[in-house]
This record gives structure tokens, sequence and C-alpha cells, in this order.
């Protein structure tokens, strides 16, 4: 995909400017550096300013490319890249944009969360709005000093708590604030000038911090409880009020706070979390290209073993998967309820039935209803106590030496793969496991025999691990978000390879980063699944190359990286000024994504394959290259857009008249997204004395 690709030339139009001289040049946002040209240098008052040589954008970007090379190590590329956005925006972008897979960890992770924790050590310019606990009855005024006259289409706030795995940061947190903004306007589309980074500085716990006399922030302990809360809201109710069509977007909250911020202020505000909303939402775009190959790689097979007719394989849904998540933190969370409201929304499930398709494991093992269940689940957030098993289920016997004739049983005549964990979602009270079930066809009077292997013993009142869990479950897909180093071993992945379907293909992601924390390395997963396993990581690794039934692959690793999906979940709805984010906006993102999978076609998604069709997954990535971000994200905005058009979620401006078919709206997003996304290119200046100025 060619640079800029998504904005056409023709819709890069000339700007009224009524800066002059010097302010001109001071100005990140007009400024152009050598590349004015000559006849913009006589009108703006700039001859005698700059040199004789006019540079096109590429030789700035070629000569500034340079310079930062000659920076040693990656922070000092970060303030060098920080000094040359304070200078000029488009240079700095369009440096970005041309060294995006490089430069972005310069930027952004993991390299900003060094320059977060030496925030006051490395402070040279204030940037972004700074709103603190002490000076809250001016908040107000200080909120209008900043945004007075400007047209802000996104607020990027955080408190600080939680910052990219490095915890409490207090001030130094609006360098996060500010590196999702790039993020949205970098590989979102989003103009620079349209957004504002927000710290809300509620005091921090950090004791370096607070013990470090040139600490920068309000050195107080962090506020919690109702003053918190009182802030908090002070803040969102004035974006509300001034910018109502806005979006607010939470970053780095702790985890008491960011669900119940989330919730507290989604159906009243275009609100998004990415830690919870854009984990998940990538990640169900992962598994939805995952499940179209792994339902192809199944077609294809039983089209091989087959003399019948050809037949036709109906779609597969997500509510026909069974998901063990490892990991019941604020991501684990966030990826199983957008999974979960996505099999609600486009499967027509009831909630409860979406729910009990999962499976979460976390340090203290399978999260079951126990003999203290009442004291347990009190223990528990509402959100994770509604993916416990039931105490139905008899989880607290699985494993033990006197049910270990019941964990090794054989039937006579019965498919191996259909054991009683796969029994799970055809009982009719959905979850509950059936030890007396009927299969339909099998005779329930046929004899069982003890088999003579072992099974895998536990103590009472030790945990059901992961490994219990995938044996009894025979899960579809398997996700870690744990930071356990490690944890699906091989024990763990043949178990899971055991249970697969003839033909189809394990999923299994591994979310965790840093890589070093990472469930298991690809090249581990593909070998001990024989090439079957389809996978995706956290964090970028290299292809696996081996040799699958005599031929050479090489199989390439998705990462689900949530910058793929959230910058154009965001400008989708800005771009529709949605009144909230729904969940369908999301899933309508999820889908898109999903569709620009290299390892599938639009073709592949259809609602039923014939098992006569030719298909064989030769490795491709189940989610987009990084280096095509802008182009992706755009395709993901303008599917946001049109969902929110299509169901109402859309401003006023969106509206479909009376008599109109609202296709007929939905028609023109893409060409209204093709005017607003911003790309980094200079455009031609006329000087006008009722023209922009600087912000």
């Amino acid at each position: 995909m060619a640079l800029n690709a998504h904005k056409p030339a023709h819709l890069v139009g000339p700007l009224r400017v009524s800066l002059r001289g010097h302010p001109l040049l001071d100005s990140p946002r007009y400024n152009k550096g050598t590349a004015f040209p000559i006849s913009e240098r006589k009108a703006f008052g700039l001859e005698g300013r700059l040199p004789y040589r006019v540079n096109s954008l590429e030789e700035q970007c070629e000569r500034a490319y340079g310079q930062l090379n000659q920076r040693d190590t990656a922070i000092r590329k970060n303030t060098f890249l920080q000094s040359l956005k304070d200078q000029n925006w488009t240079l700095y972008y369009g440096l970005l944009a041309r060294h995006l897979k490089e430069l972005v960890p310069v930027i952004y992770t993991p390299t900003q969360a060094e320059a977060i924790i030496n925030y006051s050590e490395l402070f040279r310019r204030s940037e972004g709005l700074y709103l603190t606990f002490p000076d809250q009855d001016r908040m107000e005024e200080d909120f209008l000093e900043q945004t007075r006259g400007r047209d802000i289409d996104l607020f990027v706030c955080t408190d600080s708590e939680a910052i990219l795995g490095i915890g409490d940061q207090g001030v130094g947190g609006i360098g996060i604030s500010t590196a999702k903004s790039v993020m949205y306007t970098l590989v979102g589309g989003l103009d620079p000038s349209k957004s504002i980074p927000v710290v809300l500085d509620v005091g921090t716990d950090n004791k370096t911090l607070l013990n470090d006399h040139l600490y920068v922030g309000w050195p107080a302990n962090r506020i919690r409880g109702e003053e918190y809360d009182k802030f908090i809201d002070r803040f969102v109710q004035l974006v509300r009020k001034y910018y109502p069509h806005s979006l607010l977007h939470f970053e780095d909250f702790g985890t008491q706070n960011a669900h119940r911020l989330l919730d507290k202020y989604r159906e009243t505000h275009a609100v998004f979390n990415d830690d919870i909303q854009g984990t998940g939402a990538v990640t169900l775009a992962c598994i939805m290209a995952a499940v179209s190959v792994s339902r192809r790689s199944r077609a294809a097979f039983k089209a091989s073993s087959s003399s019948t007719n050809p037949q036709t394989i109906s779609k597969v849904r997500l509510a026909d998967q069974r998901f063990v998540i490892l990991g019941a933190g604020s991501a684990g969370m966030g990826i199983a309820t957008q999974i979960r409201d996505a099999m609600v929304a486009a499967d027509g499930i009831s909630r409860a039935e979406a729910n009990a398709r999962f499976w979460l494991v976390d340090k203290e093992g399978l999260l079951f209803e126990r003999k203290d269940a009442q004291a347990y689940l009190q223990a528990m957030d509402a959100r994770r106590r509604e993916f416990v098993r039931s105490e139905e289920e008899q989880w607290d016997l699985v494993g033990l030496a006197q049910d270990a004739q019941d964990e090794t049983i054989e039937w006579e005549g019965v498919d191996p793969h259909m054991k009683k964990g796969a029994a799970i979602l055809q009982t009719q009270a959905p979850g509950k496991l059936d030890r007396d079930i009927e299969w339909e066809g099998i005779n329930p009077n046929l004899q069982a025999t003890a088999s003579p292997s072992s099974p895998l013993l536990r103590n009472p009142g030790d945990p059901v691990t992961l490994l219990h869990v995938v044996k009894e479950v025979r899960p579809t897909v398997l996700i870690g978000c744990s930071t356990a180093s490690g944890a699906f071993n091989k024990e763990v992945v043949q178990a899971m390879l055991a249970g697969t379907e003839e033909g189809a293909r394990p999923i299994i992601l591994a979310l965790s980063n840093p890589t070093r924390l990472a469930e298991a390395v690809p090249e581990d997963l593909m070998h001990w699944t024989e090439g079957r396993a389809l996978v995706a990581t956290g964090s970028p690794f290299p292809p696996v190359r081996m040799n699958v039934g005599g031929k050479d692959i090489e199989f390439n690793i998705a990462s689900c990286n949530n910058a793929l999906i959230y910058p154009g979940l965001g400008f989708g709805a800005i771009l529709a000024q949605s009144k909230r984010i729904t969940d369908t906006m999301l899933i309508a993102g999820a889908k898109r994504l999903a569709a620009l999978s290299p390892a599938i076609s639009e073709s592949n998604v259809q609602d039923q394959v014939s098992v006569s069709e030719p298909y064989e997954y030769t490795g491709e990535s189940l989610l987009p290259d990084f280096s095509i971000a802008p182009g992706v994200n755009f395709e993901v905005g303008v599917a946001v857009a049109e969902q929110a058009v299509r169901e109402g979620s859309a401003s006023v401006g969106w509206g479909v008249k009376e008599g109109q078919d609202v296709e007929e709206k939905v028609k023109e997003v893409r060409e209204r997204a093709g005017e607003k996304v911003w790309v980094p290119v200079y455009p031609e200046y006329v000087f006008a004395e009722d023209g922009l100025k600087d912000l």
C-alpha cells in the first residue's frame, strides 16, 4: 500500500494562513522549514530567514533520518524526535511514516516508558493539559484557557496509575497521553491540531517520585474514593459540555478504575479504553481470521477424505468456539467481554449462553464456584464473576485420585475426540458438565472401560490448572495474557492438539508483552503442533520456517498490535460524531480488520463454503503487517462510521431524511473519510489576514 494512498492528492487543498515571518517558522503546525517554495517565502515575509535551497519533504526526511541515526540510544532518539515534533509536525509525521516499524517502538512502547520514568529529569517544555487535584476549583478556567476557539475531536487522558506495565508514574503519565495522540495521527489520520493529551494529576504512590526534589507533579499520595470520582467526573463533564461530539480516550487507569469508569460514562458520551476495548477488538479480529482459516482447512480435509458428493459447510460462528483464557486481569477480561459481546450481537445468543463458552484461568487456577462460593464470589469484581464456572460442573473433583477412572474413560465405538469436556456446550443447561450426557446417535448403554494410563492428579484444595482445563474442555482457542512466561508448554499445547477436530487447526494467541513474558514462542508452538497451529503474539516475532508434509513453509506470525485498530475505531467514531461507541461499532471495526487478513479473502468469509473447493493455508499472517497500518486503520474507520450511520448512533448531521434510504448515507462515509483524514504532506499556503492562526 503506497504512502498516503488513502488520501487522494486532489483532497489536499490550499490553506489560508494569517501568520508571517518568525511566528510562521515558530509554529510546528504550519512550519515547512526549507520546503517553503519561493512564492510562499515572498508572500509570508520569509526571504532572508531561510537558506537559498528549497527542499522537498522527501529530502527533509532523508536529512532528519541521518540526524536521528547519529543518536546511539533509543532514549536519545526519542528526545530527538520530540524536538523535531516541537518544530515541524509534517516533517515529524512524514519521517515516522517512512520508517513506521522502526520508529514506532522509539516514540511509543517500549522507549516511551523510559521517557516517562525520567519525565521530571528530561522535562524541557510542557505539552498538553495538566489538571491537578489541589487546583480543581479552577479546572474549568484552565480547561477553557487551553481549548477556547479550538475544534477538538479527541481528548486522551490518563491518571497515570498503570502506565505501560511500569505502574504509577504521576504527572509523567502525560507522556502516554501524548504518545497515544501521536498514534491517532500517525496511523489513524486524525489532524494533530484537533487532539489534546491530558494528565489528571491526582498524586502518586510512587515513593521514588515523592522523594525526588525535581519531581514536577503534585507531590502527594494518590487520591482515591469519592474525592477521586468527583475530580474525574468534573473533567468528564467539561468535555461533555464544551465538546459533546469529541472522543474521550481513557488510557492506563488502574484496574480498579478502568472498567468502572468505562461503564459509568459509555452510555452518555463517546468514551473508549484501549487497554480494554482496543485489546479486545484486535484479538477478536485475529480470532475471526483464524476461525475462517481453520474452517477452510477443515473443509479441504473433508473434501480430500470423502468420496461422496460435494457438500457445504456453514459458516462457523464465534459461539461454536470454546475459549480458554489464561490471565483474568484487565486485558483478559477485556478480551473475554469483547468476544462475548460479539457473540451476542452477531450470533443471536443470550449473554449467559455466551459466557458459557469461556473458561478463565488465573494465578489461582480455573475460576469456578468452590465450597466457600459466597465468600469467593464476593471477593471478585462483577465482570469476572460472570465467567465463573458453575458449582454443578464439579470442577473441584477434576484430577482427584477418586476421580481417576472418570478422567481416563474410553467409550467403545465412540470417536476418541468426543471426550466429556466437549459435552459442556451440548447440554441443555449451557456450561453444565454432565457426566451422564447422551451423545446424539450413540447408545447410552455402552459400557465404559478404564484406561491403564494415569490422570493428572491433584490434591483437594489445589488449583485446577491450565492443563486440567485444556484436557477437559478441548478448547478451539487458547489465549494468554498472563505474563506467565512458558505457560503454554509442550504438554498443554499437545493436549490441545489432541482435542482438535480432524482437519481443523488449534488457534493459539500468546499475547503477553514483552517477548520475554510471552506464554510461548511461535517456533515451539509450530513444531509441537507439526505446523497445524494458527499463532498470534502480543509482540513481533520472526517467521517460523519448517517442513510440513514434505513442503517448506514460512509461517508469518501475526502481532496483535492494538495500533492496527484503535486509531481507526477512534477515527470512525469521530467521523460519525457518534453519541457513543457501541459494541456493534467495535465489532464492525474488528470484522473489517479480519477481512484485511493476508490469510483470508472476502470469498473466505462467505456464509458457506464447498468442501470440494481447493484450499491450502501456506503460512500467511492472520493480521496485516504494521507497515500498512495507516491504510488498515482508514478501512477500520470507514467500517465503524458506516455502522454508526446504519444504527443511528451518528450525529444529527448524518441523519436520514424522510423517505431516504439509509444506505445512501452510508455511501457518503468513504468520501467524507477521505476528506477528513490527515496525512503528512505540505499543502499550498495562501496569505490572508483572516486566515488560520496558531493553536
